[in-house]
């Protein structure tokens, strides 16, 4: 499993612990909703900068979207 796929599987079960929509997770963090789905079906690598929005809106360090 590479790290795409790491964090898509963690961005989902966080977003999901946190019972947060894709819509509102990507309002959060000043993405689209279509980017946060991508994401999370691990279509799409994101860059540092919104690895960085995503765990400001989720309220995270990067290393927990980022642990296998």
């Amino acid at each position: 499993m590479d790290l795409k796929e790491v964090m898509a599987i963690n961005l989902r079960r966080i977003r999901h612990a946190k019972q947060m929509t894709q819509e509102e997770l990507a309002h959060r963090a000043g993405l689209s909703t279509r980017y946060i789905g991508k994401i999370e079906r691990a279509n799409v690598s994101a860059s540092v900068t919104v690895l960085g929005q995503i765990c400001t809106a989720l309220g995270i360090e990067p290393a927990e979207l980022l642990a296998k």
